[in-house]
């Protein structure tokens, strides 16, 4: 358990990397009460070094002795770094959140989004799981409905920006769409397919019932965050020529109606959701809007008119953030308070 202090020493393990970085940023937003800040990467990254509160600060190379004397360590550094590291983190006394995929699953690994489940970050026995960025988003829009009415079925459709792959991937989608405007060539290392005016219905592997990764992901996420294996969900995940921000097609179908008006009313007072609904106007949510901000922002909230009790929403969060790095910094704050 984490000893209560005034500060603490923090680790960032994929220090480097889109949501490292992201990390170390909301860490000085926030005022975090840091007391030392240790940055960790690979060798490529060693001698290097990262602004922290307008100080250099260098970055050391991952090894099983970086968590000495840590109190916090956030991981963003990939499962089979997580799967090596994070125990030894955890077994020289850190509390491991970790933003791979490594122990979401894992029985005893709470998995956590703290506007949906924050009781069970007191079950924890060293390491709390960040869920999948799609996953966080979405459960932030759809547990206050669920507690009002019960959801019985989920279909979901995802539009993921780039930079869920990585900075490798972002400079890709640049990369191409500069070469196509000056009727060059494209260049497709990162994904199999052009993604610069395009659209790849294919994020991680294909499993054997034909579902991505991803999709299961999002399917088995979903019911353990909700503590509920009753809903039944099913995925379709898509990469889409877009830098920052996912966007979700969500529809529901609930035990008991709800109307549009009362689950805009729902959400309009629910932790962390903007509801952002005029169409009229223009209004709904956009990438272009979640970006940089903390908040899941909710649109198009129509009725669905195929079933009895159906709605449809659409759902846009900033991937990097609240699907990410936030929501570790978050789960560390309801940490700190004990």
């Amino acid at each position: 358990m984490l000893k209560k202090k005034d500060k603490y020493i923090v680790a960032v393990a994929g220090a480097t990397g889109a949501v490292g970085n992201e990390m170390i940023n909301i860490l000085e937003e926030r005022n975090f009460p840091v007391e030392k800040l240790i940055l960790l990467a690979s060798e490529r990254s060693e001698g290097k070094t990262l602004s922290f509160r307008r100080k250099e600060t260098n970055i050391n190379v991952l090894d099983k002795d970086s968590f000495n004397g840590v109190d916090i360590a956030l991981f963003s550094a990939g499962a089979s770094r997580s799967l090596e590291f994070a125990p030894i983190a955890a077994k020289s006394g850190a509390v491991v959140i970790d933003n791979s995929s490594a122990f979401r699953m894992a029985p005893d690994v709470p998995l956590v989004v703290p506007e949906v489940n924050p009781h069970a970050i007191k079950r924890h026995k060293g390491i709390i799981a960040n869920p999948n960025c799609s996953t966080i988003q979405m459960v932030v829009a759809l547990k206050p409905l669920h507690d009002a009415a019960r959801i019985k079925r989920i279909i979901v459709t995802t539009f993921q920006s780039t930079s869920g792959t990585g900075k490798k991937a972002m400079d890709e989608l640049l990369e191409q769409t500069k070469a196509i405007l000056n009727f060059q060539d494209v260049k497709c290392e990162v994904y199999p397919h052009q993604i610069a005016f395009n659209c790849l219905p294919h994020i991680d592997v294909f499993l054997d019932n034909g579902y991505t990764k991803e999709e299961m992901k999002m399917v088995n996420e979903t019911r353990k965050i909700m503590e509920d294996d009753s809903i039944k969900i099913t995925a379709t995940t898509v990469r889409v020529p877009v830098f920052r921000g996912h966007s979700e097609s969500v529809n529901i179908e609930t035990e008991k109606k709800l109307t549009p008006n009362e689950a805009r009313a729902i959400l309009s007072a629910a932790p962390g959701v903007i509801v952002y609904d005029d169409p009229s106007r223009n209004i709904y949510p956009l990438p272009v809007d979640a970006t940089g901000k903390d908040e899941v922002y909710v649109g198009r909230i129509r009725q669905d008119e195929s079933v009895r009790n159906g709605l449809n929403l659409w759902i846009v969060s900033d991937n990097l953030r609240k699907g990410a790095a936030l929501n570790a910094i978050q789960i560390a704050e309801y940490l700190i308070r004990g």
